[in-house]
């Protein structure tokens, strides 16, 4: 058989939360699959149309899940691996091209391919106004898969180079401690002034953003669904009579004015 009669996987992003954050794209590669696989959350998020089957599992197995795909594609079925957000941004793409290059030889010409999503640090950008509008990166909290000590060395890095940060899985019921142990960190390099984000649940019925500063942000309101954005030194706010404030980091860099 031909990758093409084999099946096929495509690698869904959902988007943070909104159904109309999906994609056309995305939607579609959704209605045409014989299978859905996914965490548990997101799975869930789907209505499950007759004939589809949905394969849910916990959120520590990527990598069986991503051979599970990749079997059921080589019999012929028609997978959707589903993540929140964009699924190349700590989520199920990279996990499926791991089980690729270590798995069976014949995946290897299966047809993949990755339907992007709005990551929920541009969702939460959006809703605030520009805060990513100069250098950025994004750092996950989780030790799941990497040492802490890495985690921390990252993470102060990029603040001594003044990137604006998004910090992923911040928080989580078996390792509360380390948005602290992070807080900790940027407290030690960057001004106390720096504007902090806590953007919780964006796109959902409960969603809820909070800006602060370094000095004041309580780690303690973060949890899983929470998106964290640390400002860079440049990051500044505009506060208006009626709505909240906009936040934008200038595209120039070094003439902002405090």
């Amino acid at each position: 058989m031909t990758g093409a009669s084999q099946g096929r996987v495509h690698i869904v992003g959902l988007g943070p939360g909104a159904p109309e954050w999906i994609t056309p794209e995305a939607a579609q590669a959704l209605d045409e699959a014989s299978d859905i696989i996914g965490y548990f959350p997101y799975v869930a998020r789907i209505a499950l149309k007759s004939g589809q089957t949905a394969h849910a599992s916990d959120n520590r197995v990527e990598i069986d899940r991503a051979r599970q795909a990749l079997q059921l594609a080589a019999s012929g079925r028609r997978v959707a691996v589903v993540s929140g957000g964009d699924p190349g941004v700590f989520a199920m793409a990279a996990a499926v091209f791991e089980a690729v290059a270590h798995g069976e030889p014949a995946w290897r010409d299966l047809d993949i391919q990755v339907m992007p999503g709005i990551s929920a640090m541009q969702a939460a950008a959006a809703k605030l106004g520009a805060p990513l509008g100069h250098d950025f990166c994004a750092i996950s909290l989780s030790d799941n898969l990497k040492p802490w000590d890495v985690v921390a060395k990252r993470l102060r890095l990029a603040a001594e180079a003044d990137f604006v940060i998004a910090l992923y899985n911040p928080a989580s019921k078996a390792r509360p401690h380390h948005i602290f142990q992070a807080f900790d960190i940027l407290r030690d390099v960057k001004d106390g002034a720096t504007l902090v984000v806590f953007a919780r649940a964006v796109g959902r019925p409960d969603e809820a953003i909070t800006v602060t500063t370094l000095r004041e942000a309580d780690p303690a309101q973060v949890d899983m669904s929470t998106l964290v954005l640390i400002g860079s030194s440049e990051t500044r706010s505009i506060e208006r009579t009626h709505g909240p404030a906009f936040v934008y980091t200038p595209r120039s860099y070094g003439r902002s004015e405090t």
